[in-house]
């Protein structure tokens, strides 16, 4: 049986809500918890993005069952991987254990702010070099590294939870798959393909796969297809698009011709359950043993949590 978690939206929700969110996530039934870590939400309508790790530290705070995660954070240029390190540890003691660290390579939109976007090889060889200073640091070793991207002189972290915090790494081809499986103890990815899991697997990754599916439920499937092309019709444009794009006008502009119908076809709207479980299923079916769900609308959450406690979860957890 897969864990179903629920996705911490930074982009469509206030710190506040967000953190409220994820006690009622809780007690509906979830079993963890993932939160997005923007600059910049991905379109103006969205019109939130708080900083993530004040949100996760409050959420820790909070809660004292569902698990924790950073879905996920780049840490090669808006935080130095040292930084991540402290911030990942604290967390981790704040929730008595409960967190999991997600990395990625990032997005223009978020890491532009302190400075120009280095190239796909570049960010990846950054993200390989930042992993070998965080896991070392998550083991409680004091890490000596001159790099080429980066210097730690001397480090090591004060406040550890019992157990190192596990980490995820973000994957879309044959070199994050192998980068995870060496450096990672998990997958993450946000399309259900199950080449990444095969891959992951054959580089030695033994982790579990951590997958995320939007949907938008409600009782009027034309207000939800509306909702859901107003904050996510950037969704169909692809991760080579959207890691390159600067700005929420830029993904405004390029999901111009984008229509709610076209919104509709990819992401399940409306009441029909049926639906938003056959798009989890396509998940658990491609090998995704954690699977967090997006409910786009940030003043639909409190109605999709408790649909999600009476209907979702237990349909769910049949998968």
């Amino acid at each position: 049986m897969a864990n179903i978690g629920y996705t911490l939206m930074c982009e469509q929700r206030g710190p506040r809500d967000l953190v409220d969110d994820a006690v009622r996530a809780e007690a509906a039934g979830f079993d963890f918890a993932v939160c997005s870590d923007h600059y910049y939400p991905w379109l103006p309508e969205q019109g939130h993005a708080p900083y993530a790790w004040a949100v996760l530290g409050a959420a820790a705070y909070a809660t004292d069952r569902i698990g924790l995660m950073s879905f996920v954070t780049c840490p090669i240029q808006r935080y130095h991987p040292a930084v991540v390190a402290q911030k990942a540890a604290t967390v981790g003691v704040m929730s008595g254990g409960r967190f999991s660290l997600g990395l990625g390579a990032g997005e223009n939109l978020n890491e532009h702010v302190v400075g120009g976007w280095p190239h796909t090889t570049q960010r990846h060889h950054m993200l390989d070099e930042a992993l070998e200073i965080i896991r070392p640091l998550l083991e409680g070793k004091t890490v000596h590294h001159s790099g080429e991207y980066f210097d730690v002189p001397e480090a090591r972290l004060w406040d550890l939870p019992e157990q190192p915090v596990p980490i995820g790494v973000a994957v879309s081809g044959r070199s994050s798959c192998e980068l995870a499986a060496r450096h990672a103890d998990a997958l993450v990815a946000v399309q259900p393909d199950p080449r990444l899991i095969e891959l992951y697997r054959a580089a030695g990754g033994r982790g579990p796969c951590y997958g995320q599916v939007a949907l938008c439920y409600g009782p009027d499937e034309r207000e939800c297809a509306r909702i859901a092309h107003e904050q996510f019709r950037w969704f169909n444009l692809g991760w080579h698009v959207m890691a390159e794009l600067p700005h929420p006008r830029s993904f405004h502009a390029a999901a111009r011709s984008t229509s709610p119908e076209d919104v509709a076809a990819q992401i399940p709207c409306g009441p029909d359950l049926d639906r938003h479980v056959a798009a989890v299923r396509r998940f658990v079916d491609a090998g995704f043993t954690d699977v967090a769900v997006v409910q786009i609308g940030g003043d639909t959450q409190a109605d999709f949590l408790h649909v999600a406690e009476k209907e979702l979860l237990p349909e769910l957890r049949r998968l």
